[in-house]
């Protein structure tokens, strides 16, 4: 009996033993080692600048401070950074990144050449919460909604897939508005230009994107007509929602699907199948680094949204895509080819 006992306390204690071995090198994992943040977008753009950050930040939480080194792949409008995040990148932990957040919507909608499915991604959170405009260039007819119902604007597109696209083709499909999109420019940033040269008279996009072209809204140079969600956006509450157009709940259900992606705000993920220490470490360090006050203050002075958003929250909302009804996604699907 002795021995018996003796033989299992020295068979837990050995358990212990190799259990704390085990978990020790996930605290350890990352020293001397180098990370690559994927950025399904342009340098300059939106997700780069937010991505940036958040990695100058994000370094310093990880246990062991690796390296992170940023790669851009903005081809297909971030279709291609999500089939290298979900089906080629190493399962190592060493590789992670970010993409549209149109993906998981498109993922429902069968969209040409995406070959993830997002309820297998390791979601490890996302960094704003932004409100989608679209605005006008004061040469513009355009001053409301309803305009857009009898008069053309001529918008800037980013390719299907792209946020510049997507809002005035669902406005055009659902709501019978006159949006005329020319496509071919790189963001918002580049659209903005275009108008300022006579190209195009407007353009719809995150609202955080407009921050840079403060002094053109200012001097009136550059209208915000709208708002493509329900709720009001914080910082100008007085512009109006293109909900207000529509006519039928069928027409607020399929905007409601298309535009629910906004809530992803800019989604980080590791790939599928990545350990589960190294997937509970990464969201550990990415929720102390956007809730760190030196980034928060820095945000601030930079006009970054950086709100974060928890991997649950995430989660949640791809399952409530998956529960969407197939008569409204094949209804989308007719609708809005161009984001198939």
């Amino acid at each position: 009996m002795k021995q018996r006992g003796a033989f299992a306390i020295a068979l837990s204690l050995l358990l212990a033993f190799l259990g704390h071995a085990a978990a020790q090198p996930a605290s350890d994992y990352y020293r001397g080692k180098q990370l690559r943040m994927i950025v399904g977008h342009p340098v300059g753009n939106d997700y780069d600048l937010g991505g940036r950050f958040l990695a100058k930040y994000l370094a310093r939480h990880i246990p062991g401070n690796p390296l992170i080194v940023v790669s851009n792949m903005p081809a297909a409008s971030s279709v291609a950074a999500a089939n290298f995040l979900y089906g080629a990148a190493p399962r190592d932990g060493t590789v992670f990144g970010s993409f549209s957040r149109n993906i998981p919507s498109q993922a429902l909608m069968r969209q040409a050449n995406l070959e993830a499915d997002p309820r297998r991604y390791s979601w490890l959170g996302g960094t704003a919460l932004p409100g989608r405009v679209c605005a006008a260039w004061h040469t513009s007819r355009v001053h409301t909604p309803a305009d857009l119902l009898k008069t053309e604007l001529i918008v800037g597109g980013g390719g299907s897939g792209s946020s510049l696209s997507i809002l005035p083709t669902v406005f055009n499909h659902v709501l019978g508005t006159k949006f005329r999109l020319v496509e071919g420019y790189k963001g918002t940033n580049d659209t903005v230009i275009a108008m300022e040269r006579g190209e195009v008279e407007g353009v719809c996009a995150t609202y955080g994107q407009f921050r840079v072209h403060e002094r053109a809204l200012k001097e009136g140079k550059l209208r915000i007509i709208l708002r493509a969600e329900e709720a009001p956006i914080a910082a100008i509450p007085d512009v109006p929602s293109i909900y207000d157009l529509a006519r039928t709940e069928e027409q607020r259900q399929l905007m409601r699907f298309v535009f629910s992606s906004v809530e992803f705000g800019r989604p980080y993920v590791l790939p599928p199948d990545s350990p589960p220490e190294l997937v509970a470490l990464m969201r550990k360090a990415f929720a102390d680094a956007v809730n760190d006050p030196e980034l928060i203050a820095e945000a601030e002075r930079l006009k970054l949204d950086m709100t974060y958003r928890p991997p649950d929250d995430l989660m949640k909302l791809v399952d409530n895509l998956y529960k969407t009804p197939p008569a409204i996604i094949d209804t989308v699907r007719k609708l809005v080819p161009n984001i198939q």
